[in-house]
């Protein structure tokens, strides 16, 4: 019992400083070329991910939880970026770590993190066309939205379009750099966070 408690109480520590360099990271987005300028990149989900191969996937989601929370304080987009952000992360790091749970090998992380961004992507998807962007819209017309889109591909007639086109494959480069940074690092932080 004692164990357990002490376990539990070093997984929500490290939960918590992996969140807040989690916060951190998320401060240093930055545009992409190619894409319209609202859209931008951060590796946040590192930690997350780190996390979630070391103490399983619901360690991992709590990091990716505690981020969008402490980014709530700062938020120009009245929560909606915070849980479109909280939802793709999720997705992304539990599947990665679930699968990685069955299979605890590299090639097992690999795998994982694959259909971890894909379940990213198609979340993404998903919660952009029906959530995030009809949110949107109070900020910003949703005909200038699209003219962000068109300035970069005018052939770009409608939301959808504009999500498969760019969103979809972004969300889906965004995993696999998290992933690539995870792999370069795992080793190194992975004792740490399990104490040893």
């Amino acid at each position: 019992m004692k164990n357990k408690r002490k376990l539990s109480v070093r997984t929500m520590v490290t939960v918590a400083v992996m969140a807040a360099v989690s916060y951190v990271l998320m401060l240093f987005e930055f545009s992409v070329p190619f894409m319209p300028p609202f859209i931008k990149l951060d590796i946040s989900e590192l930690p997350a991910l780190v996390t979630a191969y070391a103490l399983g996937p619901g360690a991992g989601i709590g990091v990716v939880l505690v981020k969008n929370l402490l980014h709530l304080l700062k938020s120009d987009t009245g929560g909606v970026g915070e849980l479109s952000n909280f939802l793709l992360g999720a997705a992304f790091v539990g599947t990665a770590g679930l699968f990685y749970l069955r299979s605890k090998s590299r090639k097992g992380a690999l795998i994982g993190a694959v259909i971890g961004s894909c379940a990213m992507a198609g979340i993404g998807l998903l919660t952009n066309y029906y959530i995030v962007y009809p949110v949107y819209t109070a900020f910003m017309p949703m005909e200038g939205i699209l003219e962000a889109y068109n300035l970069i591909l005018p052939v770009v007639d409608d939301l959808w379009d504009a999500l498969l086109i760019f969103n979809l494959p972004f969300t889906l480069l965004k995993g696999m750099l998290v992933t690539s940074v995870c792999f370069l690092i795992y080793k190194k932080v992975a004792p740490i966070l399990r104490g040893r």
